[in-house]
């Protein structure tokens, strides 16, 4: 399998090409196109327990599996909005964050680990864990800038802001500034404090920002 990223940053497209019999995973409708080789399966993956760890962690209760059943083909795969997309290798583990799956050999395991509070709007911030020999693709808004964290070094991050970090780095959410009055006019709210060593992958965009500026654009 073969990836290659078009139309960086702001509208990317992953030209994935197979070779005869290779496979890839996609949330589903993510595919733009296809040549006739491919033959695609939507389905549950992995059983209901972890299709409900999908769901908390906003991605699709089903996924689709492409496959070149015909001979060599290629899959166009795009996200739902616009934005960048990085290829990873997680063989030692890559948490990521909600909404933010692509696409990825169907080798590599998911597992939901961590359900993590909002003190201030309630709302959850799940993970999921990936492992596996393999590549995984995962979507942002905006570009995505990877922040490369040394051993005992801290970076704080805007939960909206993050897209996927190492399993190995430590992690907490906090408040962003210290006391209740200043964490409420700094306009931050909760950051993730991570600790090396491992990186990071932010996205310079927000769903909710996203959102903020097309509703004032009207």
């Amino acid at each position: 399998m073969r990836v290659e990223l078009l139309h960086q940053p702001a509208s990317t497209i992953a030209k994935v090409t197979l070779q005869h019999g290779e496979s890839i995973r996609a949330e589903s409708g993510a595919m733009l196109a296809m040549t006739p080789t491919i033959e695609l399966k939507s389905k549950i993956e992995g059983g209901l327990g972890k299709a409900l760890g999908r769901l908390l962690s906003r991605e699709s209760l089903f996924q689709t599996t492409f496959t070149a059943a015909h001979g060599p083909g290629e899959v166009l795969l795009a996200p739902a909005g616009p934005g960048d997309v990085v290829v990873l290798e997680p063989r030692d583990g890559m948490m990521v964050t909600s909404g933010c799956f692509l696409a990825c050999d169907p080798n590599l395991t998911f597992e939901t680990i961590a359900s993590v509070k909002n003190f201030f709007s309630g709302e959850g911030m799940f993970l999921m864990r990936v492992s596996g020999a393999g590549q995984l693709m995962l979507s942002s808004y905006g570009a995505i800038h990877p922040v490369q964290l040394q051993p005992g070094q801290q970076y704080l991050v805007d939960t909206g802001h993050l897209v996927a970090f190492s399993a190995g780095l430590g992690y907490r959410l906090r408040k962003a500034a210290s006391g209740l009055l200043n964490t409420l006019k700094s306009g931050e709210g909760i950051v993730v404090e991570l600790t090396g060593p491992g990186i990071a992958y932010l996205q310079t965009r927000t769903p909710q920002l996203m959102g903020a500026v097309t509703s004032g654009a009207e």
